[in-house]
């Protein structure tokens, strides 16, 4: 990989960024848009970008979920992102299934995890002729919290507390924040939750709302199971969240031109 400007990305949360979908239905990567650096199984690399996106990067000891991922938004996020900034995007899987915002607090085993995998990434592409112009992280998680009926205030306040740990720790600028959709059989159940996401991007300056479109899916017919979606939703979803980060990302570039 000749010299280059990347954007650095890290792809966090629980079971629909982790991608349950159909990778066979993915759209094909723009041919130069991204990477994936697999911080655990090739991390003396870059990967092309393929689904299903982050397949085998398994932590025994931080984030694991054998045989889960099947096909996520990512690929036509990143797509959507370097049409929008011409700036291909070097992607880190680090989401799990069924994970609770507790999962993810300052300490745990998953927080100490994904500051590994984007360490590890950013020291690779610094020793490799790669600048970086930006890092960031793409959030879409909190449908298990909804599932436990953790009291919106709690949920709001751990989010906001781990995001901005986090940002801190990797020197990340923004959290790219994917609001949850709705439970399938069970409409209002997330809407708390929901509401505390819309609320988290209001009131945060680190937090950045990219998408609300999952929540139109299960009227849609766009929803396999109770909490997951057809890859044709994860398509949508990863079109608009990315379109809608690079629209933001140039404004940074615009307003701080190097």
């Amino acid at each position: 990989m000749m010299e280059q400007n990347v954007l650095l990305m890290m792809f966090m949360g629980q079971s629909n960024m982790a991608g349950r979908g159909n990778a066979a239905e993915a759209p094909e990567l723009t041919q130069g848009a991204g990477y994936e650096y697999r911080a655990v199984t090739a991390p003396d690399r870059l990967s092309v970008l393929q689904e299903p996106f982050g397949k085998n990067e398994n932590n025994a000891r931080g984030v694991t979920e054998p045989g889960m991922k099947t096909g996520s938004m990512v690929s036509a996020f990143v797509n959507a992102c370097f049409a929008e900034t011409g700036i291909p995007i070097v992607g880190v899987s680090c989401a799990k299934g069924g994970s609770s915002i507790a999962k993810w607090m300052p300490g745990t085993a998953y927080y100490t995890d994904a500051v590994e995998r984007m360490k590890r990434c950013e020291k690779w592409l610094l020793g490799h002729d790669c600048h970086i112009r930006y890092k960031g992280m793409v959030w879409c998680q909190g449908c298990t919290d909804g599932d436990l009926r953790i009291p919106p205030d709690i949920y709001k306040a751990n989010t906001a507390e781990f995001i901005e740990s986090y940002c801190q720790k990797c020197d990340i600028d923004k959290c790219f924040l994917i609001q949850i959709g709705n439970h399938r059989d069970d409409r209002s159940l997330y809407v708390p939750i929901q509401q505390a996401q819309l609320e988290l991007a209001e009131e945060k300056e680190r937090i950045v709302l990219v998408s609300s479109q999952l929540k139109t899916f299960a009227d849609r017919g766009l929803m396999k199971d109770e909490f997951h979606y057809l890859q044709r939703g994860y398509n949508l979803v990863g079109e608009d969240a990315g379109k809608n980060t690079g629209k933001y990302i140039k404004t940074q570039f615009n307003a701080n031109p190097e």
